[in-house]
Formats: C-alpha cells, structure tokens, sequence
C-alpha cells in the first residue's frame, strides 16, 4: 500500500511540475505573440509612445555600445594573436583567420552580446517590471483603461532587440577589421585573399543561420525576463525572484540555440 501511495504522489508531482512548465512557455509564446501584434499596430508608434521607444532604446543601447565594443576589439586582438601564433607554429597559418572568423564572429560575439545585454539591460528591466507588479501599478494602469503590456512591457522588448542586434553586428564588424589588421597590418595587399576567405567560411546556409541564431538570442533574452516578471508567483515577485527566474529559463533557450547553430553549421 506505501509503495502504490509513493508511486501515486510521484506521478502527481510530476504530472504538476510538467503542467507548471507548459503553462509558462505558453504564456511566454503568448506574449511574444502578443508583442508581435503591437509591432505591427499603427497606435504603437504615436508620438507618446514613439518618445518613450525610443528612451528606452536609448537607454539600454548608448551606455554599453563603446565598451562592449571596445572589449571585443581587445578580445579580438587577443585571440588572433593566439590562434595566428599556434597555427604558425605547427605549419597550419593558412587555417589561422578561417578559424578566428568561426569562432569569433560566428560563435562567441552573437553569444556575449545577447549576454552582455541580459545582465546589463533586461534581467534588470524584468525586476523592474515584477516590482511594479508587486507594487500594483500594472493594476492601476488597466483601471485607467491603459494596457500594461503595450505601455511597460513592449518598449523594454524592442529596446532589448535592438540593443542585442546592433552590439552582435557592430562587434563582429570590429571583430573582422581588428583581425585583418593584426595579420596583415595597415597594408591593402591582402584584402582580396581575405575577402574571398570571409566569403568560404560565410556561405548562404552559414549566413542564414548565424541570423536567425542573432534574431533568437535576442528574442530570448529579451522576451524571458519580462515573461517570468508578469506570470511569476504573486507570493515571490521580488527583485530577486523575477531576476533568478529570468536567468534560469533564459540561459536554457539561449543553451539550446547554441547548440543547434553549432549543428547545423559543422553536421
């Protein structure tokens, strides 16, 4: 009789966790669709709300676009000096910037910029959001006949976006022309080789998928955190709570793209 009682209450648990975890990728695609409807909505570019768009965009792209930046020119650097150095030690120089563009501009940028976002604008922008959940100014704001989502959470969306996307295509840019000075210099003479070498590694169906694998990290990290801040338990919607909730599901979608772009780029 224990062992049938053990086994029952297992099942159940499992039964409720499973419940809970659909439960909340479908409230997260339902906002997603949601904020694609408002987008696309003529009434979300008003002149109130193209003002604050645009402040938040500001405000989660200008702080961090110079020393992102900066950073990865630095790592760059670093790691093109490391690779060219060990190819040419071993007699394989002509692999060295081939491998320096793998793995910088495909791999690591589109993944530390994503990152680099999330920690800095959109986990925070999320607790924001839970606390004023908490708070009950999402209420007060649906008494007033103002729709919470279109006012708080879609502009906080579009500005992580657009924050992931120009960091991840300004810095592989970086990236590119700090790898080409630090192999051939300031000298013009081996632009052609290197052009044709960019266009080897940057075929269609690498090009389509390092795109898409940007466009989804910056979704994910965009979209997680204001989901788990609007549909986390009432009794835990702190600062702490939404962020740790945020980070959880949010490196797990941005795990799960990596490894399907690394499939799809080298199966």
């Amino acid at each position: 009789m224990t062992r049938h009682v053990s086994a029952r209450s297992i099942l159940g648990w499992a039964n409720h966790l499973a419940q809970q975890w659909l439960a909340q990728w479908w409230r997260l695609a339902y906002l997603g669709a949601q904020l694609l409807l408002m987008v696309f909505s003529p009434s979300s570019y008003e002149r109130g709300n193209r003002m604050l768009l645009a402040r938040h965009i500001y405000d989660s792209t200008a702080p961090i676009l110079l020393g992102f930046t900066v950073l990865c020119a630095l790592i760059s650097l670093v790691l093109t000096r490391i690779v060219t150095a060990t190819a040419l030690s071993y007699g394989l120089s002509q692999y060295a910037l081939q491998v320096v563009i793998r793995v910088l501009v495909l791999e690591l940028i589109p993944l530390t910029a994503a990152l680099f976002v999330a920690l800095r604008c959109t986990i925070p922008d999320g607790a924001e959001l839970a606390e004023m959940q908490a708070r009950g100014e999402l209420e007060k704001q649906r008494a007033k006949g103002i729709n919470p989502i279109h006012r708080e959470v879609l502009p906080r969306v579009v500005s992580g976006i657009f924050s992931t996307i120009t960091l991840a295509v300004l810095s592989c840019v970086v990236a590119l022309v700090v790898a080409y000075v630090a192999t051939y210099g300031f000298d013009v003479s081996g632009f052609a080789g290197y052009s044709r070498l960019f266009g080897q590694v940057f075929g269609p169906a690498v090009t389509t998928i390092f795109v898409m694998k940007t466009l989804l990290f910056s979704l994910a990290v965009s979209l997680i955190p204001m989901a788990s801040a609007l549909y986390g338990n009432a009794t835990s919607n702190t600062r702490t709570s939404a962020e740790m909730r945020g980070l959880v599901r949010m490196f797990a979608v941005i795990l799960l793209i990596e490894v399907l772009s690394l499939v799809g780029n080298y199966y």
